[in-house]
């Protein structure tokens, strides 16, 4: 029980970060956003720690959290809101990314040997399949190249990150380790601000909300459970999860920015979540 209402908060809470950065967006750059980001997640989190007198992380394991920190935060957050602040639209983004899911599979093949029966496999291309119905009729003109590559990169670093996480990190300690992961995804950001952009950040209305919402619900509430279902379940099924975020941004969407949710995209949305249940249920043995 305490799994299925985790994955729902998480699939909720990862879905609502694409349209808290599309609120924000228009008001700050991407990496001057992200940056201001995770420089307050750092103090929080630390914050936390000291509050709730939480363990830090083995020495032994900082180097790998250093790593999964840039990845999950750094490439995969970097590369979303700079191929939306360059015009790739956030339904796109979404759809790109989130077909994660099916290489972090093959890497958990290849790389930890995870076994993946006929059954999640089903499961994983429905949910590919149900995602593509839901996204594609949101698609609006051409994607740059440079929102494209962007795009490429966040969904390899978000991959090899949850397998590293996976193979690594299962016991990590989630406050002390997530503190970590923070600060190191502040320094990334900060050096790649440094070369890549002047610094913009006009505090509005629609860019303190975005941002509230985004460090605490998304980089502390839905970073802390993703670590805790990566520590308690299989990958295949935590990974499924990810392909609920554009259906149910797209639901968020229309009620808050009014977008467009036709009968496609339901039908999408219900073919979707068989197929992560495919991937999440339990089969029992006699």
């Amino acid at each position: 029980m305490l799994d299925f209402i985790l994955k729902i908060l998480f699939i909720f809470l990862w879905a609502s970060a694409f349209v808290a950065a599309k609120l924000g967006l228009s008001d700050a750059g991407p990496f001057s956003m992200l940056a201001v980001r995770f420089i307050i997640v750092s103090f929080l989190f630390a914050l936390i720690v000291l509050i709730f007198k939480a363990n830090w992380p083995k020495i032994k394991d900082i180097p790998n959290i250093i790593v999964v920190g840039i990845l999950l935060h750094g490439f995969y957050l970097g590369g979303v809101f700079f191929a939306i602040s360059k015009g790739t639209s956030a339904g796109l983004s979404s759809l790109i990314v989130s077909i994660h899911p099916i290489l972090t599979c093959f890497l958990a093949v290849i790389l930890i040997k995870e076994r993946i029966t006929t059954e999640k496999w089903i499961g994983i291309f429905l949910g590919f399949f149900g995602m593509i119905i839901v996204i594609w009729p949101r698609l609006g003109g051409e994607l740059p190249l440079i929102g494209f590559i962007s795009c490429c990169i966040a969904l390899t670093a978000i991959s090899f990150g949850t397998v590293i996480q996976k193979r690594y990190l299962e016991h990590m300690e989630i406050l002390g380790g997530n503190t970590i992961q923070a600060i190191s995804a502040a320094i990334f950001f900060a050096l790649v601000l440094n070369f890549t952009e002047p610094f913009k950040f006009n505090l509005t209305i629609d860019l303190f909300i975005s941002m509230s919402w985004l460090i605490l619900m998304v980089s502390i509430g839905a970073i802390s459970i993703l670590m805790l279902l990566i520590s308690r379940g299989k990958m295949s099924s935590t990974a499924s999860l990810f392909f609920l975020a554009p259906p149910v941004s797209a639901i968020l969407g229309y009620f808050i920015f009014k977008e467009e949710l036709n009968t496609f995209g339901i039908i999408g949305f219900i073919i979707t979540c068989t197929g992560v249940w495919l991937v999440n249920r339990e089969v029992k043995k006699y």
